[in-house]
């Protein structure tokens, strides 16, 4: 069995894959007032029900924290909620292959929401087979948005379902089908685009031997190689706003894969690639310049560790696009665009200059993680950009991330415990009141050294 190479020292790669697709688009039944009506009811019930399903899972997601807020419900309660929820998907599963178009896009939806929220392992163990084949109807039958969704919750399985043989058995038997949409350029860019993540993400998590992974990265790659510029010419190729935003995706899935390349492999795309991207780095679309500059400091990064004294003949010309990308002023660039590039450009200058990266500190429960390299830093927001605000929760519990993280097994905390780490209301007060003086004490000072100039 083949084990990737890792650059990240207590890094560990997991297998685990799910299986997704597509459903059959139902049709609407009979005439104009009739049919009007019975469609409001129909969507009226689907949104009554999804929002159901979300407010049970809330309630049972809070149940489970009840400890966290010193309540201490009863053990039968929690139990009764626990299963009212499963209850809840159960029926949202079952919706997935339901005629309506409508119907299934609001189960895809519940199930998105709830599969990022919590770990729910030992429920999808059972299912995960049921659940795939659905999945793979909904991405072979289904059109734009319903695809993008079942790509979603396929990446979601695959966080939960963790690593083993399943795993590996799904991902092979869905990568196909993820790569045919992924190129078919008449497919939807948001269905697209979502196979880009999922892609990157489920190979990631399950690919067993180097083969699947050069097959993920050769078939992301010529997704975003479309925006370099073409041979002779200095200028990227201009695409719609849609289309770079695909791009961005599959730059962002394929700069994950890199840090589990082997040596080998990493050789040959630092020979491939490391003249290539900078010319995107000239884009007008500010997402994909900023892709671009992390994955160049990531490659740069990887090839230090392959040899420490690692030297590129264009790193003086490199730095001066990236100098002045940290520095960019021009007035026809929206204001925040040039805030959140000037900010990322410097760092990836930084790392280049001094062989330095910006550590982030990440809180989740009575934990932090530290985020000091770009390989981390691409692997924690691959995972943030799945899991959205689920991130911390899934630090805390999903077994899979703490591991790729080396974080350790899940800590278990009794209530005294979790209750002593709360800050009163009082105390955050005090804390955000001593902030806000030293910011405007901080500004006060900045705005009179202005004044003085002028």
């Amino acid at each position: 069995m083949w084990r990737p190479h890792s650059v990240l020292g207590g890094m560990a790669f997991c297998r685990h894959a799910a299986r997704s697709l597509p459903g059959r688009v139902g049709s609407l039944s009979w005439m104009t007032r009739a049919r009007s009506s019975a469609k409001a009811e129909s969507q009226a019930s689907d949104d009554e029900a999804a929002s159901e399903v979300l407010s049970h899972y809330s309630s049972a997601s809070e149940s489970t924290s009840i400890a966290e807020e010193g309540a201490g419900s009863d053990a039968v309660d929690e139990q009764a909620q626990q299963e009212e929820v499963e209850d809840k998907l159960k029926e949202c599963i079952d919706n997935v292959t339901d005629k309506s178009t409508r119907t299934r896009q609001v189960a895809l939806e519940s199930l998105r929401l709830a599969f990022s929220s919590k770990t729910l392992f030992d429920f999808l163990l059972e299912r995960r087979l049921t659940l795939t084949d659905s999945l793979e109807k909904c991405l072979k039958k289904g059109k734009g948005e319903e695809q993008s969704l079942a790509a979603s919750v396929l990446t979601l399985l695959c966080l939960q379902m963790g690593s083993g043989p399943e795993g590996e058995e799904v991902f092979r038997s869905l990568k196909p089908l993820l790569i045919s949409i992924l190129t078919d350029s008449s497919a939807s860019p948001i269905a697209r685009q979502s196979c880009a993540t999922a892609l990157g993400m489920c190979c990631y998590i399950a690919a067993a031997d180097v083969e699947d992974l050069v097959s993920c990265l050769t078939s992301l790659e010529g997704i975003f190689g479309t925006s370099c510029p073409e041979e002779g010419s200095s200028v990227p190729t201009h695409h719609s706003p849609l289309l770079q935003t695909l791009h961005c995706s599959a730059l962002q899935s394929w700069s994950l894969l890199l840090t589990i390349c082997p040596s080998s492999q990493i050789k040959k795309i630092l020979d491939n690639h490391l003249l290539k991207l900078p010319l995107l780095l000239s884009s007008d679309n500010v997402n994909l310049r900023i892709v671009a500059g992390e994955t160049i400091a990531l490659l740069f990064e990887l090839a230090h560790e392959l040899e420490e004294q690692f030297f590129c003949e264009d790193t003086d010309l490199l730095c001066s696009k990236l100098k002045a990308l940290a520095t960019d002023s021009n007035k026809y660039r929206a204001k925040t665009d040039r805030r959140k590039q000037r900010s990322i450009f410097r760092d990836v200058l930084h790392f280049i200059e001094n062989g330095e990266c910006h550590e982030e500190t990440i809180k989740f429960g009575l934990e932090c993680m530290y985020v000091d390299s770009w390989v981390r830093r691409r692997m924690y927001y691959a995972f943030k950009e799945v899991l959205g605000s689920g991130v911390r929760h899934h630090l805390q519990n999903n077994e899979l991330l703490r591991e790729i993280f080396d974080l350790g097994p899940p800590l278990v905390l009794d209530a005294a415990a979790i209750k002593a780490s709360k800050i009163s209301r009082f105390e955050k007060h005090l804390y955000n009141s001593a902030a806000f003086k030293a910011r405007t004490k901080a500004r006060s000072r900045v705005r009179d050294k202005r004044a003085d100039v002028l």
